[in-house]
């Protein structure tokens, strides 16, 4: 699916691309600085606002989208790949604009000569007149919206910033946005609107505006949240994993094994994304998720949580699924990335299937309850399962899986866990022979 996002993005950069050149041919034989100043600047306007304008749509979640892109991870791997676009066009952008005023100030090239301008005497006139009242403080709210974004789009990329000061400064991501949409409406050349290039733009902006609006008011995944509370816990100190059984109400959709929600047990935190570690029963209404502390949020969970809390559930998310026709699965959980196929497995147990199945568990630590939970959950869904404990048995390689199940060609790889591990072993098994589609791995990064 990592294919399909590929896609995706080149498709809206050619889109918009290929519908700016028709906007703009034929081109002047005779180009200046001038000419080819004011083209850059409009060309990377319209890949910057453009690119946005999906990515702003994208924060809403759109569940539909996920068969397409394979997932609500991959979608928010898109709006990450789309933000990096739009930041380098946004400067771009701004080096367009402001790069031959500084040559021309320091005598490097000709000034510019400006024509007077003409009236168009036609229905458009008054609204054309309007906006060119607005164009100065248009590109002054402009460059200050530029510096903003350039630093919370920064700030974004920087991982080592927390998760929750990550999500309360991207959200003035959508402010600055609107402010952005309001520059590029008034400096966008006014001709073009009726074209097919200004049609498509005025739907993106106005796709990403509304989005922006529902962001701004809390709105993103509002049908999909429903309220539980904490029945059990269970803490493991050597694995540092903390196993918390929700009671859902009623709201609840059901979801597959393998997906994930976004859950919120502080309403001070916020929501966190966390892979669902249960199957679905209407008629006991539980779910279930396992954390392992690994970061500044998840570090004090275990302390912070007690039986009878109240919870914020939003989902379910996501397409690692288990859905294929293959005969034989490989399953492959790094760490805490465990934590579906125990969810599918529990599946399997009340309705099996005839796949055979290996489960590949690289951890570095065991604690005997945990594996005594996980062989009897194996067990009871007909997987075999081969537990990897790297201090023991080194760290699991495509040729050590490729030891122990022969025939592994003819299955699926379904891989959960450390992006660098999966990276590692997809490489690895694609080299070998195995078929890209083959190999399905949940992206669980929200940033």
């Amino acid at each position: 699916m990592l294919k399909n996002i590929k896609i995706s993005l080149v498709s809206v950069l050619l889109v918009l691309t290929g519908l700016w050149i028709v906007a703009n041919m034929p081109f002047s034989n005779m180009l200046s600085v001038w000419s080819v100043r004011d083209l850059c600047v409009q060309y990377s306007g319209v890949i910057g606002i453009g690119v946005m304008s999906v990515a702003m749509v994208l924060t809403l979640r759109p569940v539909w989208l996920e068969p397409l892109l394979g997932g609500l991870d991959k979608s928010y791997r898109l709006h990450k790949w789309l933000g990096i676009v739009g930041l380098v066009a946004v400067i771009i952008h701004w080096i367009a604009s402001k790069g031959p005023h500084w040559l021309s100030n320091l005598g490097v090239i000709e000034g510019r000569h400006h024509r007077a301008s003409h009236s168009v005497a036609n229905s458009l006139s008054v609204i054309q007149g309007f906006f060119q009242v607005l164009h100065s403080p248009a590109k002054w709210i402009g460059e200050w919206a530029f510096y903003g974004l350039v630093l919370l789009i920064t700030l974004a990329l920087i991982k080592r910033f927390s998760y929750k000061i990550f999500k309360k400064t991207h959200l003035l991501i959508a402010v600055i946005y609107l402010v952005l949409v309001f520059h590029a409406v008034i400096l966008f050349n006014f001709s073009l609107w009726t074209q097919p290039l200004g049609m498509v733009m005025a739907l993106l902006l106005i796709s990403g505006s509304v989005s922006a609006v529902l962001v701004l008011t809390g709105q993103v995944g509002k049908r999909r949240k429903v309220e539980g509370i904490i029945e059990t816990q269970h803490y493991f100190p050597k694995m540092k994993v903390l196993e918390t059984e929700i009671r859902i109400k009623e709201g609840w959709r059901g979801h597959k094994s393998g997906q994930f929600a976004f859950v919120s047990f502080d309403k001070k935190e916020g929501e966190h994304p966390f892979t669902i570690a249960s199957s679905w029963d209407v008629n006991n209404p539980l779910i279930m998720f396992i954390t392992k502390e690994l970061g500044d949020y998840t570090n004090f969970l275990p302390e912070r949580l007690s039986i009878g809390d109240k919870v914020i559930v939003e989902g379910p998310y996501g397409c690692f699924t288990f859905d294929d026709t293959a005969q034989r699965q490989i399953w492959i959980g790094g760490g805490i990335g465990i934590t579906p196929f125990i969810a599918r497995m529990k599946q399997l147990a009340k309705h099996p299937n005839t796949q055979a199945i290996d489960l590949f568990h690289s951890t570095t630590e065991m604690e005997p309850e945990v594996l005594k939970k996980l062989t009897a959950d194996a067990t009871a869904a007909h997987v075999k399962l081969h537990v990897i404990i790297d201090k023991r048995d080194g760290r699991l390689t495509g040729e050590k899986l490729r030891t122990i199940v022969p025939d592994w060609k003819s299955a699926s790889i379904w891989f959960c866990g450390p992006k660098g591990f999966g990276a590692e072993l997809r490489k690895d098994l694609l080299k070998k022979g195995l078929l890209s589609k083959n190999f399905h791995q949940e992206l669980f990064s929200m940033r």
